[in-house]
């Protein structure tokens, strides 16, 4: 009877760990996907900088322009301008590159976790395995030719 206690004790901390695995690895996927949001966020904002820095090449730099900062509309010059521009496009290029790398981590971070706590999938283990039969009726069905000599 004291067995029993002790065995039901011990399927529930079980269950805990698991759970905490299952909520660390949610953990990590959701950090990954904020990442990459990040990252696309970053990528949008880098194309509109060379657009603009583009369209702002062949204006004539003592003409005036308008630039959003902070939600405030403000006039000023293109020669004013264009440099901020450069700047902020050569940054936002640096922090899409420590994004980029920062996001190949966690993937692989991920991927140890999943194979540390033998995490699975359900929809990638599913795909796997249509894969892998795939292939093996595709090696069945594989007619050999011999070459023949002329």
């Amino acid at each position: 009877m004291a067995s029993e206690k002790k065995s039901t004790k011990a399927s529930s901390k079980d269950a805990k760990s698991n759970e905490q695995i299952l909520s660390e690895f949610q953990t990590l996927r959701n950090e990954q996907r904020m990442m990459a949001n990040k990252l696309s966020e970053m990528e949008m904002e880098l194309n509109e900088h060379k657009i603009v820095i583009d369209t702002l090449k062949n204006v004539d730099p003592k003409k005036k322009c308008y630039r959003m900062i902070g939600g405030v509309l403000c006039e000023r010059i293109v020669e004013d301008v264009m440099p901020a521009l450069v700047i902020n496009k050569e940054q936002l290029m640096k922090v899409i590159d420590t994004l980029n790398d920062q996001l190949t981590k966690k993937g692989i971070e991920i991927n140890e976790y999943k194979e540390k706590h033998n995490i699975r999938i359900r929809g990638q283990d599913d795909m796997q395995r249509q894969e892998e039969d795939s292939n093996k009726e595709a090696k069945r069905n594989a007619i050999v030719v011999n070459p023949i000599e002329v």
